[in-house]
């Protein structure tokens, strides 16, 4: 099982991989929002450091958010999300390993762009680094909920809107919990709590999401 979970990990950024412009519009997206707050806020440095946290958190949402389409959307254009239900190995299996490489693709590298982003908002180092750890338990949460919004509208018109609908409401506890990381001061007992709490959240998911995917999978495709 953990081969099958792998190939489908690796299958899924070969081909991301050979369609780049994917991959940066969503990192594209996050610069370009998280670039002009600053411009359009002032150069205040309180204000932008109270602010910072919480625009970065946003913006990481949405950005992860438009690459949901792209989770089982090409696949279900040609076929190939069809012989993967016809597959010997579980569906849940499947749906884990395409959610992890969607992570990877559009969920970490907004991690890893995220101190270097922070520098506009004139955070400290504790403040990045809280953010970064936040961003690092809370993105994968994006991407497992998400992937059930992206299953029910699998095969709806307009599903980039309609997955927005579903998923964004559902994201609000993964927001207010990373986001309250990263504003309180690092090493503090509400920095733990919320980081903690994130963390239960993506337990939570993790257990989750997975069957829940594959069980919408399987209703848009009957």
């Amino acid at each position: 099982m953990l081969t099958a979970l792998a190939h489908v990990i690796r299958r899924d950024l070969l081909l991301a991989f050979r369609r780049r412009t994917d991959i940066l519009s969503t990192l594209t997206f996050f610069v370009i929002v998280c670039t002009l707050f600053p411009l359009g806020v002032g150069p205040e440095p309180e204000l932008l450091r109270t602010l910072g946290p919480g625009v970065l958190w946003v913006a990481a949402l949405l950005a992860s958010t438009l690459a949901l389409n792209r989770l089982f959307g090409l696949d279900h254009a040609d076929g190939t999300l069809e012989q993967m239900l016809l597959s010997s190995e579980p569906l849940v299996l499947i749906v884990a390993g395409k959610v992890a490489a969607h992570w990877l693709i559009s969920g970490l590298p907004l991690v890893l762009l995220t101190p270097l982003l922070a520098l506009q908002f004139g955070l400290d180092g504790q403040a990045t680094t809280s953010l970064a750890l936040s961003l690092l338990v809370g993105t994968p949460a994006l991407s497992l909920v998400g992937a059930i919004g992206a299953a029910l509208t699998l095969d709806v018109r307009g599903g980039g809107v309609l997955v927005a609908l579903l998923v964004l409401p559902l994201y609000a506890p993964v927001l207010i919990f990373g986001a309250g990381a990263a504003v309180a001061d690092a090493g503090s007992s509400t920095a733990e709590a919320n980081l903690l709490l994130l963390a239960g959240l993506l337990a939570g998911a993790a257990a989750l999401a997975p069957w829940a995917t594959a069980s919408a999978l399987r209703i848009s495709l009957e």
